[in-house]
């Protein structure tokens, strides 16, 4: 029989300081109202210690996930982390994610697919294991997107949150684990969503600095439009792959972008609201952190054999899904 990869422990890392909507009407022209019926966000955590970056908080995600599993650190073979917020330009953050753990016998990489980041680095990672090359890879999605946001730019500073989520994955013989994905780019839609300095093209000066050029820029409307439709689409499509009927699938982890396209996708694959994963209220977007905290925070409720899509759509552009069996029963796992 196949060998396959199945996540068998996941976990999650949130900042303490929380920022709410009430707070940014404070600081921009905004209301709660406004906020909460165009993304269905109410709350977001930011890290506000200037000495803490990314890998602080993947760090603590992938500690909890080793105490969860019973996994020494030294166990990991593979750590791949999805982010667009590195520590810096290099070395990877992955690298500096193994060495604050004391992880000194694996290697990794950063992926860089903005918020289709985990679940691309979710369908690597099954590679590895698929091929018996490794028995423990580790795939973390991890942003602190405050450290690129505008504060005074209301259509994008309302949206992003910091947070870090890790899975483990294992290879298995039964018949769970990642049955299958569908991944996507269009690099014509980086016009629409990209920081417009930072990189080869636009090396950091005072006038990139003068000019906030080192922020995300994002044109909401275009962005809105290609989400809705692709993430739909390809949830659609993996299903349709599989043979899936809306009955068939248990849960729909789509990333926490926007609440509307969230509830398209789930409109475009046939399931109700009670199918759902959501947490866009308490965490808002971010970004390769938003699945892996889905399924942080629904562990509990789920069962092995549940049929889950896991749907995301990001800048690049990028955008895909992934069809599991849940491997375990979430309710005999500690938080």
């Amino acid at each position: 029989m196949m060998t396959k990869a199945a996540i068998t422990a996941v976990a999650g890392y949130l900042p303490e300081n929380i920022l709410t909507n009430s707070d940014l009407e404070k600081m921009i022209d905004t209301t709660d109202e406004w906020i909460t019926t165009r993304t269905g966000i109410k709350e977001r955590h930011i890290e506000n210690d200037p000495g803490k970056a990314t890998s602080d908080m993947a760090v603590e995600a992938v500690k909890l996930l080793c105490k969860k599993s019973g996994m020494g650190v030294e166990e990991i073979d593979l750590l791949i982390c999805g982010t667009v917020t590195p520590d810096m330009v290099f070395p990877a953050t992955s690298n500096i994610i193994c060495a604050k753990l004391g992880a000194k016998n694996a290697w990794g990489f950063d992926l860089g697919a903005a918020c289709s980041g985990f679940i691309y680095g979710l369908s690597v990672g099954a590679q590895f294991i698929e091929t018996g090359k490794y028995k423990k890879v580790v795939v973390v999605g991890a942003d602190m997107m405050s450290r690129i946001i505008d504060y005074e730019d209301r259509a994008t500073c309302v949206i992003f949150g910091d947070g870090a989520g890790a899975v483990l994955l294992e290879p298995t013989k039964e018949e769970v684990g990642i049955l299958d994905f569908i991944l996507h780019a269009d690099g014509n839609g980086a016009a629409h969503l990209h920081m417009k300095a930072g990189g080869s093209l636009r090396p950091p000066s005072h006038e990139t600095v003068d000019s906030k050029m080192h922020f995300v820029h994002q044109e909401g409307q275009a962005v809105f439009k290609h989400a809705v439709y692709n993430m739909a689409e390809v949830s659609a499509k993996i299903m349709e792959q599989n043979d899936l009927k809306a009955e068939d699938v248990t849960w729909l982890a789509a990333h926490q972008a926007n609440k509307r396209i969230i509830d398209a996708t789930a409109s475009r694959m046939g399931i109700g609201k009670e199918k759902v994963m959501m947490n866009i209220e308490n965490y808002g977007n971010t970004t390769a952190g938003t699945i892996p905290l889905l399924l942080w925070d629904y562990e509990k409720q789920l069962k092995k054999g549940d049929n889950i899509i896991l749907s995301a759509f990001g800048g690049g552009f990028t955008w895909g899904a992934i069809y599991l069996k849940w491997a375990y029963d979430g309710s005999k796992i500690g938080k």
